[in-house]
């Protein structure tokens, strides 16, 4: 008995330094996992929901927005869509799902959807959705669980209403009815604040001398050397915004005809900020800086009041 008690004495300092090395490996890991998940979007809407996803989910949510954008879709249209999105995938592009099923609305290459490669596609899928949903006799009018029913033929139909408030939510912002409602803390995108003002000459108009028209038009501009991958990435998604018209620095710029549509522009490019490398966008007298993207959207410093343009910069 006494050997048996000697024994145990003996491991208990061996159980605490045990103990200690798994507390610090817990400590370090859930440092870890905060530090390579710190980036995230948040939208704000009117009634005071908030709604935060990670960088991929609000790209993914942005494009959704914005290929309903480039078919005229109304808001509606973009809400089911999201709240099927957020049932089906959590807005992630899934390689896996029940059976066949893939990527964001987890449709079903035997069921005549596409190819296992355009599935995961969120451009292709968002359109397919949109195909289908505007076939639905009264979409706009029904319930969201019964719209997105007739489209994906769910085994639980009643799931998506639950998702209706954050999709009306995200609907609201990305279509740009709320103005600067929506911004993402990035890390390691593009250049600094300074440099980016810099570069636009601290008014965000990119030497272009852009403002409203009489009919509240604003000009769309995208600056820097990868303004080339920006455009073709607008121009794949967005659709609708007029033709990029060259500017000085190797940018392009785009016409704008409401500030709904600039603003959703300008916070579909946040949304992708970490893909097409954006260093700042500007929009009607504020800026989003990647380099201060903790600091959401800030006033410029003697902006025209009547700015409406938007810059990119690329680093």
């Amino acid at each position: 008995m006494a050997a048996r008690r000697q024994r145990r004495r003996r491991l208990w300092p061996a159980v605490i330094g045990v103990g200690v090395v798994l507390a610090l490996v817990g400590y370090l890991a859930v440092r870890f996992i905060r530090s390579a998940t710190s980036d995230d979007c948040t939208a704000h809407g009117t009634d005071g929901t908030t709604v935060t996803l990670d960088p991929d989910q609000a790209s993914h949510a942005a494009t959704i927005a914005a290929v309903a954008h480039a078919r005229g879709l109304p808001q509606r249209a973009v809400t089911i869509a999201l709240a099927t999105a957020i049932q089906e995938s959590k807005l992630r592009d899934l390689s896996y799902g029940d059976r066949d099923s893939l990527g964001l609305f987890q449709q079903r290459p035997s069921e005549g959807w596409g190819s296992p490669a355009q599935i995961r596609d969120p451009v292709y899928a968002s359109g397919k959705f949109f195909d289908a949903l505007v076939k639905v006799p009264d979409y706009v009018d029904l319930p969201v669980t019964v719209a997105a029913q007739d489209v994906q033929h769910s085994g639980y139909p009643g799931a998506y209403a639950s998702h209706e408030a954050m999709a009306s939510t995200l609907a609201d912002v990305l279509t740009g009815q709320d103005g600067p409602a929506l911004t993402c803390t990035v890390s390691g995108v593009g250049k600094s604040d300074a440099d980016a003002a810099r570069a636009g000459g601290g008014n965000g108009t990119d030497g272009a001398g852009a403002g409203r028209g009489r009919d509240g038009a604003g000009v769309v501009h995208v600056g820097g050397d990868g303004g080339g991958g920006v455009a073709a990435a607008v121009r794949r998604e967005f659709g609708r915004v007029p033709a990029a018209v060259p500017t000085t620095g190797g940018g392009v710029s785009y016409p704008v005809s409401e500030t709904a549509t600039g603003w959703s522009l300008a916070l579909w490019l946040v949304c992708h900020a970490r893909a097409l490398h954006a260093a700042s966008v500007t929009f009607d007298g504020r800026r989003w800086s990647s380099g201060a993207s903790d600091h959401g959207w800030t006033h410029i410093p003697h902006a025209p009041a009547d700015s409406s343009t938007v810059v990119v910069r690329v680093s």
